[in-house]
């Protein structure tokens, strides 16, 4: 038997749930109205009050606005990406407190490895694309390792974006610059940074060619070692 706290928590999560799927599949942009409180209650089968709970969560966000009465500021109007509200509210949590470096890996792992997969067999997706071109770019032997791993972070953040989820990739957008960071720190404590980036150019074409092949399992299992094999290779020299 379904409790009323565990209807009403499923309920709030089916209507972000539905959110993101219109922003993310273009069906609703910037400037757009999300349908009326009656409209989005009656086809989700929910309650118009726990509407208005995941408006007001979109709202904190940053994602929505809402205005009453009835000129044309009035119902809720989408005037964020996704990312942007989240992403804030992460950038501002990272510029408080460094986040330890194993906690980082651990959370990166469990977005990539499921974007991975479900980015698998999209080969064409302009994310992907992207993707690719960020690779090509990593290949010029004259970067330094900052301007490496600022390409090295958009990568992932780019296969993130490929898998289609909204949350996780506002998620990866806000963690960029503390991975970016991040890494930097362990790239000091390697002694021959030169051959590490020859490696992780081959790991990166590795994953790529996993995920646009559409081998979903070879593409989770190479992205996770490709992370956590980065984060060992640190530990054993800083240990040092």
């Amino acid at each position: 038997m379904v409790r009323p706290q565990e209807a009403r928590v499923s309920g709030y999560a089916e209507v972000l749930r539905h959110v993101e799927s219109e922003l993310v599949s273009g069906r609703l942009g910037v400037g757009e109205q999300l349908p009326a409180e009656r409209r989005l209650a009656e086809e989700l089968g929910v309650s118009r009050p726990t509407v208005r709970e995941a408006i007001r969560v979109l709202q904190a966000l940053g994602v929505v606005r809402s205005g009453v009465g009835s000129g044309p500021d009035a119902g809720t109007t989408v005037i964020a990406d996704p990312a942007g509200g989240l992403g804030a509210a992460l950038r501002l949590h990272l510029a408080t407190r460094r986040l330890p470096l194993g906690d980082l890996v651990d959370t990166r792992v469990m977005i990539e490895s499921h974007s991975v997969r479900a980015a698998a067999g999209r080969p064409d997706h302009p994310d992907l694309v992207r993707a690719a071109g960020l690779l090509d770019r990593m290949d010029d032997p004259d970067l330094d390792a900052d301007a490496f791993h600022q390409l090295d972070a958009d990568f992932h953040v780019s296969l993130t974006a490929a898998a289609g989820n909204a949350v996780n990739t506002a998620v990866m957008a806000g963690l960029r610059d503390a991975i970016h960071q991040a890494v930097l720190d362990a790239v000091r404590e390697l002694p021959d940074w030169s051959r590490t980036a020859v490696r992780l150019r081959r790991e990166h074409r590795g994953i790529l060619r996993a995920v646009r092949s559409g081998d979903p399992e070879l593409a989770a299992t190479r992205v996770t070692r490709h992370v956590r094999g980065f984060h060992r290779e640190w530990a054993r020299h800083a240990g040092g």
